[in-house]
C-alpha cells in the first residue's frame, strides 16, 4: 500500500489488503467491512447483497459475512428487539431503551444496574441512516467500508496491535460493557472513528459463531495499510506469528540476543 492509498481507501486493492493480513497472521476467519446507508433504498447499489427473510440478531448478520462469505444488508425491521438497532443507529434509543428493563435480573441484579450498562455503551446516533450492510473485504462490494471487522486468537491480536503502534505510537485502551459487547467493537468504532478491541459476548458467541478463543478488533479502514506495515516491519526484526515457544527452563539469554542483537 502506498501513502497515497492509504489517504484515499477507494483505492485499496481489497483482495491484496487481505492477503497481506491472512499472510502476515494466518487468519481463520473472514475479515469483513461494515457500512451504513442514510436510505434503504440505497441498499440495491450493492452487488450480491441478501436480505434476511427473518428475524436476526445482529450477531448473526456478520457473523453470516464472517463465517459464510456473504454480503448482508439490513434495516431495523430486520433485527430482534431494540438492542442490536440501536447499537447500529437503526432503531430509537428512547427512555424504554435506555432503562434496559428486559436485563434487569437476567444479566444485572437491579433494574439500576440494568440502566447503568445501557447508559456506558458506545452507540451511533439515531436518525442518520436507515440501513446497515457487512460484506467480506475481498469482494469490494462495499467501496469504501465505513469500519473493518478483525477477528483473531489473542496471539494473533498482540501482534496486530503492535503493527497499529510502529509508528506514531500511542497508548490504546478500551473498556467493556459485558453483554453487547457488540457496542465496545463496532459500536465504538463507528462512533468514535477509532480501533476498538472487544472481548465478545455471550449473544456473539451464542448466535454470531464467534470461537471461544477469538476476540475482535472494529477499525476504520484507513488503519488497515497502517497496521500491515508495522507487521512487515515487525516480521523483518523476527517477530511473527505464530509466536515460537521458547522453553520455560531455558537460558533467556540466547532468546533475547535473537530479538536484540548487539544491545545486551
Amino acid at each position: 500500500m502506498t501513502a497515497d492509498t492509504e489517504l484515499n481507501p477507494d483505492a485499496y486493492e481489497w483482495p491484496a489488503l487481505v492477503d497481506d493480513l491472512n499472510r502476515l497472521l494466518r487468519l481463520r476467519t473472514t475479515p469483513i467491512g461494515m457500512k451504513w446507508f442514510e436510505k434503504e433504498s440505497d441498499l440495491a447499489t450493492v452487488p450480491k447483497l441478501r436480505r434476511p427473510d427473518h428475524i436476526l440478531a445482529a450477531d448473526q448478520i456478520v457473523g453470516q459475512a464472517a463465517r459464510l462469505n456473504w454480503t448482508v444488508g439490513v434495516t431495523a425491521k430486520d433485527l430482534v428487539g431494540s438492542q442490536c438497532a440501536a447499537v447500529l443507529g437503526l432503531g430509537a434509543q428512547d427512555e424504554e431503551w435506555q432503562a434496559g428493563a428486559n436485563y434487569a435480573g437476567v444479566w444485572y441484579d437491579s433494574p439500576e444496574d440494568a440502566a447503568a450498562h445501557q447508559a456506558a455503551m458506545d452507540v451511533m446516533p439515531y436518525g442518520q441512516f436507515e440501513a446497515m450492510a457487512v460484506s467480506p473485504l475481498a469482494a469490494g462490494r462495499l467501496g469504501q467500508p465505513d469500519i473493518c471487522l478483525i477477528y483473531a486468537t489473542p496471539a494473533q491480536m498482540i501482534l496486530f496491535i503492535n503493527g497499529l503502534q510502529w509508528t506514531g505510537y500511542k497508548k490504546l485502551e478500551w473498556g467493556c460493557v459485558g453483554e453487547s459487547a457488540c457496542a465496545d467493537s463496532w459500536g465504538r468504532a463507528r462512533a468514535t472513528g477509532e480501533p476498538s478491541l472487544s472481548i465478545p459476548c455471550f449473544a456473539e458467541r451464542r448466535y454470531g459463531g464467534v470461537m471461544e478463543d477469538e476476540l475482535l478488533m472494529a477499525l476504520p479502514p484507513h488503519f488497515l495499510p497502517k497496521v500491515i506495515d508495522g507487521l512487515e516491519h515487525l516480521a523483518r526484526n523476527g517477530l511473527r506469528y505464530p509466536i515460537p515457544a521458547y522453553g520455560l527452563q531455558n537460558d533467556v539469554r540466547a532468546g533475547m540476543g535473537a530479538s536484540y542483537p548487539g544491545r545486551d
